[in-house]
């Protein structure tokens, strides 16, 4: 019987596991996969506070080994359901079963991909799937945004304030987003919106080092098969998140795949709580993840 498991390892569960120790808990921390979530993709992390520079490798190194140092159990198993008993909460996974008087779901959430070959490779060269977490390397650079929702329309935003150019790339011919927010990105002079098109092929070249980077996008529209380069440095794909929530569904609450939860991180079952960016919330940010750790973490604390 621990006092609370933590499903995931990411930002948000390794923060929550540090709290839950320091509060003097037993804790057990479940990953599918390995430490540190999607943070680990990210070359340079310039927006933390605090840290002025840091690979997303080695924040997350670090975070594993203060989590380890402080004395959380790790268990790299896949949680796959949830049980509720009167007093505690039973967590399966395909290899075992394990007890807690509370439970924190910190499964993350993955970036929706284009699907296109090379997309993978490129990642961190060139391809971001977080305008705020890497614009800044990008200025005085030409750049494309894949997208036509709000976040979309934010990123493209928030890149035309840095970048050289933006094009704004959408298969349909209307954004989805809030059409204030679309009326102020036409009016910058540095935004091209290239509608009715998809992403059809991510070009690159190598530099003199041998490292290869993003060196264009091919756009293909979708009403007259017009094909057309875009010489870009950077494309950012902002077409959504996936959740990996569905095997609690049955005990708690989802919304578009996101647990349901406020800011204080609890859920509507008594002893469950959420934190990072599988709950439903605004903003998914680095700080935001581990702020949610630690509020879940207290809560459940308190609680057990």
């Amino acid at each position: 019987m621990y006092d609370i498991i933590i499903i995931g390892a990411g930002p948000a569960g390794l923060s929550a596991a540090i709290y839950a120790r320091r509060s003097g808990k037993s804790v057990l921390v479940l990953e599918e996969k390995t430490y540190g979530g999607q943070i680990v993709n990210t070359p340079n992390i310039e927006n933390y506070p605090g840290i002025a520079h840091i690979s997303g490798f080695e924040f997350a190194t670090n975070l594993y080994n203060q989590a380890k140092d402080f004395g959380a159990e790790f268990k790299f198993e896949k949680a796959v359901g949830i049980e509720d008993r009167e007093d505690s909460k039973l967590v399966k996974t395909p290899k075992d079963e394990y007890e807690a008087k509370a439970v924190i779901i910190a499964t993350g959430a993955k970036n929706r991909k284009l699907g296109i070959d090379n997309e993978d490779s490129l990642v961190g060269k060139g391809i971001s799937y977080c305008a705020t977490c890497d614009g800044m390397f990008f200025r005085d650079k030409d750049v494309a945004v894949n997208g036509g929702g709000n976040t979309a329309v934010e990123d493209a935003m928030f890149l035309s304030n840095y970048c050289n150019k933006v094009y704004i790339i959408h298969r349909r011919d209307e954004f989805r987003a809030d059409d204030k927010d679309v009326e102020r990105l036409k009016e910058k002079d540095n935004v091209e919106l290239v509608l009715d098109s998809t992403v059809s092929e991510i070009l690159s070249d190598t530099d003199e080092a041998g490292n290869e980077h993003v060196s264009g996008v091919k756009v293909k529209n979708k009403n007259t098969g017009d094909e057309r380069v875009l010489d870009v440095n950077g494309l950012f794909i902002a077409i959504g998140q996936v959740p990996d929530n569905e095997d609690f569904k049955d005990i708690v609450e989802l919304e578009n795949g996101y647990v349901k939860a406020l800011e204080d991180c609890k859920t509507d079952t008594q002893g469950i709580y959420v934190a990072g960016d599988c709950r439903t919330k605004s903003v998914r940010q680095l700080a935001t993840a581990a702020s949610d750790g630690a509020i879940a973490a207290i809560a459940a604390s308190q609680e057990v």
